[in-house]
């Protein structure tokens, strides 16, 4: 196994302009993977507050029943909770909101509907919960506003997609560099590797310095990658929490530890994967 190490210690000094080619591919691809799956986490719980603040208002006419609509749209399978608001607590909520409210229903009485509030499980709940609610007597209207977080979610939803389309594509580079470089690396040693074969030497033999050296290169790669991405990102997230106290942004160090252990796993297998490869392809070529 030393011979091995010092092989693939050799040939990566040996070839160090590809070396260093398929380093920095590599540890941007696994930066990027890095910081789209961080992405992903919190675009998630994003998408999940936003869905959990979703409600379905049904405003109802003076003299309905309210305890009776309350207990027909508590019976809605898609209907999480209900509550019913009367008009007094409505207009104690939008006082405490707008102070100025007070005075005006001095001089012109409460304005305001006794309300239906329900929350929903799904976002795509919320218009047919809302379009069965408003058939029920004495429910005035609805009002929901699920088109503000359906826009929101798109957008979201598209930066995760691109996010992800992105990283492939780094991924795929990253593989072809990790080839490119272990068959310059073989191509080099070309001379040396026909005396091996002539001695009978086994494929295994051959290829391990090389594959050990795309290991070095996928561990290098994403242990530099893990160095620049979490101090990064912890900063990030204490800019957004200040700015932002309410965005539910992940900065507990367990999720953040997976993430960088996930790169480092990603790292060896790519590194593992494209000097395999890279090998058994060139000895394949000389048979």
């Amino acid at each position: 196994m030393n011979y091995h190490f010092r092989q693939a210690l050799l040939a990566m000094r040996g070839n160090l302009t590809a070396t260093l080619a398929t380093l920095t591919t590599m540890t941007i691809t696994l930066l990027m993977l890095g910081s789209v799956v961080l992405m992903a986490l919190n675009v998630g719980r994003t998408l999940t507050q936003l869905e959990s603040q979703v409600e379905v208002a049904a405003f109802l006419a003076d003299g309905a029943d309210g305890p009776a609509l309350l207990g027909q749209v508590q019976r809605f399978t898609e209907v999480k909770s209900a509550e019913l608001v009367t008009k007094e607590q409505v207009l104690g909520e939008m006082t405490a909101a707008y102070p100025y409210t007070a005075q005006a229903a001095e001089l012109a009485g409460n304005p305001f509907p006794a309300t239906l509030r329900m929350r929903v499980g799904r976002v795509e709940d919320t218009r047919r919960v809302a379009a069965a609610a408003e058939k029920l007597p004495g429910v005035e209207g609805t009002e929901f506003g699920a088109r503000y977080v359906d826009q929101a979610s798109r957008t979201l939803q598209t930066l995760r997609v691109a996010g992800w389309a992105l990283v492939g594509l780094l991924l795929l580079g990253t593989l072809f560099s990790i080839l490119n470089a272990v068959q310059v690396a073989m191509y080099a040693r070309r001379n040396e590797i026909n005396v091996m074969r002539l001695l009978g030497a086994r494929r295994s033999f051959i290829q391990m310095p090389h594959i050990l050296e795309g290991l070095l290169l996928g561990l290098t790669a994403s242990l530099l990658a893990s160095v620049l991405l979490a101090p990064t990102y912890l900063e990030l997230t204490r800019r957004v929490q200040e700015l932002v106290p309410v965005l539910p942004v992940a900065s507990d160090p367990r999720t953040l530890w997976s993430v960088l252990g996930g790169l480092l796993g990603l790292g060896l297998i790519l590194g593992l994967a494209g000097s395999w490869l890279a090998s058994r392809r060139y000895l394949q070529e000389l048979e």
